[in-house]
């Protein structure tokens, strides 16, 4: 899409009258983003919703997410919010936007994980419950509405090992604590201006925010980042700092599939409603992929009977 000084000041009424530098910001697979400089010096991200994400996304939740984590001092601010056209506006925090390889840098975890841990344990309450085998089914059922045709997937058989994987985690929803559920390198930002935020890292985009296990939330980390096992442990023992890596990798192990299937459903759901220019179907496979790997490794390792 093109947004230009006019579009802008339609959303922005208040800017009218000032310079305006808009750049469009790659890498958004689920919204196209622009960052708009305004001459009085604010620094913001245009967030235009793409097609049909409602079918998967609550922006109202989203909105009432990043509200309740404010305090933290670790998410953008909400400029401007306009569900009606589509559109969020949050600060633009600057700062170094993290790759894959960076979490293989020892010097790292601390600030890394810090920003993880900082949200889990801070006692809020978000608005949502992100149980991983509902939400997994609840994707499922959006793609079967849409009638795709992709044999090759085999699906129930895929939820009926999820089912099973669930019960043997048996991680009761009181246990919950409020999570992230998206962390992949980009949503984390190694910041410039330490007065202005809590931490070094902070976290972005919290379209999928909610409380969940906090083995998923670190289970996803480790398949988006898909770190050598020895950083992963690493990553792990200092996350719990109690010296119990055997029985937290475990748990990480069996949470695994789920943010793979996850996003493997999300991914096919994207391929049949999306506008943006993305390889949906290959990113979907690679979860696909991993998530069964990752069951015969509890099969295997683990002797989990699934």
């Amino acid at each position: 899409m093109e947004f230009t000084h006019d579009d802008c000041i339609k959303l922005m009424p208040e800017w009218n009258g000032l310079d305006l530098d808009i750049g469009e910001l790659k890498g958004g697979i689920t919204n196209a983003l622009y960052r708009v400089r305004a001459g009085d010096g604010r620094d913001c991200v245009f967030r235009f919703y793409g097609k049909k994400t409602e079918l998967f996304i609550d922006r109202n939740v989203e909105m009432e997410n990043l509200r309740r984590l404010a305090p933290l001092g670790i998410t953008p601010k909400v400029i401007k919010y306009l569900p009606a056209q589509g559109v969020t506006v949050v600060e633009f925090i600057p700062g170094y936007v993290l790759k894959n390889q960076d979490f293989r840098e020892e010097d790292l975890w601390g600030k890394i994980i810090s920003a993880v841990r900082m949200v889990h344990q801070s006692g809020i309450r978000l608005p949502r419950l992100f149980n991983p085998l509902i939400e997994v089914k609840r994707l499922h059922k959006i793609l079967a509405d849409i009638h795709p045709n992709d044999p090759e997937f085999n699906i129930p058989e895929t939820i009926k090992l999820l089912e099973k994987i669930s019960d043997v985690a048996d991680v009761s929803p009181s246990q919950y604590v409020p999570c992230h559920n998206d962390l992949l390198a980009d949503n984390f930002i190694l910041t410039e201006d330490g007065e202005r935020f809590k931490a070094p890292i902070c976290l972005i985009d919290w379209e999928y925010g909610g409380m969940a296990p906090a083995y998923y939330d670190l289970a996803d980390l480790c398949q988006e980042i898909l770190l050598p096992a020895e950083a992963e442990r690493g990553l792990l023992a200092v996350y719990w700092q109690d010296g119990c890596t055997d029985h937290h990798q475990y748990m990480t192990d069996l949470f695994k599939p789920f943010p793979d299937i996850y996003w493997f459903l999300w991914s096919l759901i994207q391929r049949n409603v999306s506008t943006i220019e993305f390889d949906y179907y290959g990113y979907g496979k690679v979860k696909y992929d991993n998530a069964w790997k990752n069951m015969d490794r509890l099969r295997n390792h683990y002797g989990v009977n699934i």
